[in-house]
């Protein structure tokens, strides 16, 4: 039994997904409604589970009931019901070879089309569900529905998108990528034979002959739309960041335009916090802070930005060819002026010419400033005499030599001790990395220079969080543990780019994303042929739950970073340029 279940919100254009993927020869629709075959079983319907959602989670099946429901569902039936967002694990673990396609529409549109189907008599509804007089209730009983009675029409209808969306994306984002695709109702619409054709190739079902799809109607803007819209801008920000390609309705004159979900701004209020981004593309480092309901993004030059480091007022920003390091100079606040009231100042102290030695992660160790110099395959420090003092080199490696031969980029200290590293392989060749990128990635740890875990796919920023060492599988868009014991990853969240620069608080973790890299699917799909569906940002995952909570999303120009760094206590900073006003007039003094 491995049917295909259709995942969208109401209104999103579900029904007409399914009919148009039910062209193929080798697919079929069933001959009554998914929810009234899930919901024949008496344990399932929600008038015996107190009228509280269509929510299912993966254990209210026993064996008895998933074999009734996979007789129920044989074959290769394409199924929708817009229940189906808040069953994802249900489904999953009934039908365990089951494919889900998540269809994401604008609530823009989706929210008229679904009050549209609502006042035709087109959703399912309940018409025995106690204690909702005057407005039926229909299409899915989101968590907490009751609290909407009362509520206008487009009120109920803009709740329901953003519960059914949220919940969705958050439970297949815990899917394995295999078991899931993603198409645009915008990109459907537009060009039906590729993005249909695409969807029966990842099925990988024969496609239907002449088939097409009819948009879902639009609906008509009501008067209270503009208002219930505004319940729905952060998961739909969230949900097309993860799932669709970015429109193409960007200013030219904004190069480096970014967007992200208020609830960044709130955390980075809650928090106290800003954030640092690293971008060696644009030569850029990205001042992230919260600025009223929404981010602002204040950007500094840099000759290639990668790693950065920070403690206690110091902040070390490694580049190209040079290592920076700053002071946070209290005073030096004042003379920033301007409207905003900054509470943080880095002034420049010190600039080392290293040469071109490939800088990646920078860390403090103690009081003493590491970094990884990849091209020469070794942790180095800094002194007054040298443009580099080698400290550690893998123990495959034979000699110091500037050919890059296992490409080590990332540092992981634990307290005063330098302790784990990355490489995306184990080669004493020039370049030789290169040959087993996709599954050649090691961690070693440092001071006994053992290798504790192999197979990995470009690994990148590994940090101790919680007890426990946290990596990046860069190639296949991965945030996970790794126990150094066994060398077992343990995936916790997958997210749609090439992952690296990562930062940690409490349950939060901040992940880069950049966009142009080798890599292998993400949402059942070839990466490399939808460019489009991958994004650069910075992802906040809750590491509880594996879902993202917030997101900073860049567009145009910012296609890669490299550090993710969180500035916790520290709101809004500056960081003073050489000749800047704050850098040369203020001036700090031995007591």
């Amino acid at each position: 039994m491995r049917p295909v279940f259709i995942v969208a919100a109401p209104g999103s254009g579900g029904p007409q997904l399914r009919d148009a993927l039910a062209a193929s020869p080798e697919l079929t629709l069933l001959d009554q409604p998914g929810h009234e075959l899930l919901e024949a079983e008496p344990d399932l319907h929600p008038a015996n589970r107190g009228w509280d959602s269509n929510r299912l989670a993966a254990g209210d099946s026993d064996a008895a009931m998933a074999g009734r429901l996979r007789a129920a569902f044989a074959g290769r039936p394409v199924v929708h019901s817009s229940h189906d967002t808040l069953r994802v694990p249900f489904l999953h673990a009934v039908f365990p070879e089951a494919t889900f396609v998540f269809l994401h529409r604008d609530p823009a549109e989706a929210v008229p089309a679904a009050l549209a189907d609502w006042q035709a008599g087109r959703a399912v509804t309940y018409p025995d569900l106690p204690g909702w007089d005057g407005l039926p209730w229909s299409f899915v009983l989101t968590p907490g529905w009751r609290a909407f009675k009362g509520e206008p029409a487009e009120e109920v209808a803009a709740a329901q998108w953003e519960a059914a969306t949220r919940i969705a994306v958050g439970e297949l984002q815990r899917l394995p990528p295999e078991r899931f695709a993603v198409v645009d109702h915008a990109a459907l619409a537009g060009d039906p034979p590729a993005e249909l054709g695409r969807l029966w190739e990842f099925l990988g079902v024969a496609p239907g002959q002449g088939a097409g799809f009819r948009p879902a109607p639009a609906g008509d803007p009501s008067p209270g739309l503009e208002t219930a819209l505004a319940r729905t801008a952060d998961t739909a920000l969230v949900a097309r960041g993860l799932f669709a390609a970015p429109p193409d309705d960007r200013p030219a004159e904004q190069p480096l335009r970014s967007v992200s979900t208020t609830s960044l701004a709130a955390l980075l209020d809650e928090l106290g916090a800003s954030l640092l981004v690293s971008t060696y593309q644009t030569n850029k480092v990205v001042v992230a802070r919260r600025a009223g309901r929404s981010v602002n993004t204040h950007f500094r030059a840099f000759d290639g930005p990668m790693g950065m480091a920070h403690r206690d007022g110091r902040l070390a920003i490694g580049t190209r060819a040079q290592v920076h390091e700053y002071r946070d100079v209290p005073a030096a606040v004042e003379r920033l002026g301007g409207p905003v009231d900054h509470d943080a100042c880095f002034i420049p102290r010190s600039t080392h010419h290293t040469g071109d030695v490939r800088i990646h992660d920078v860390a403090f160790a103690g009081d003493e400033l590491w970094f990884v110099a990849t091209r020469f395959s070794c942790l180095a420090t800094l002194d007054h005499e040298h443009s580099f003092v080698p400290r550690w080199t893998p123990p495959f490696i034979t000699e110091l030599a500037a050919e890059d031969r296992c490409h080590l980029n990332g540092l992981c200290a634990i307290g005063d001790e330098v302790r784990y590293v990355t490489a995306l392989g184990a080669s004493d060749e020039p370049g030789g990395w290169r040959e087993r990128r996709a599954d050649g990635g090691v961690v070693m740890d440092v001071p006994s220079g053992q290798i504790v875990a192999s197979g990995l796919s470009m690994p990148h920023s590994p940090r101790w969080h919680r007890d426990r060492l946290w990596i990046l599988e860069s190639g296949q868009g991965g945030l996970g543990t790794l126990d150094p014991a066994t060398g077992e990853y343990e995936e916790v969240a997958q997210v749609p780019g090439f992952t690296r620069g990562l930062s940690f608080h409490g349950s939060l973790a901040f992940i880069g994303l950049s966009q142009i890299r080798e890599a292998t699917t993400f949402g059942g799909l070839p990466l490399t042929a939808r460019l489009e569906e991958r994004q650069c940002g910075v992802w906040v995952v809750d590491i509880d739950s594996g879902r993202t909570v917030a997101l900073l999303r860049f567009e145009d120009l910012v296609q890669e970073l490299f550090e993710v760094l969180l500035l916790p206590g520290v709101r809004f900073p500056e960081i003073a340029a050489p000749g800047d006003d704050a850098a040369t007039g203020a001036f700090v003094l031995p007591d």
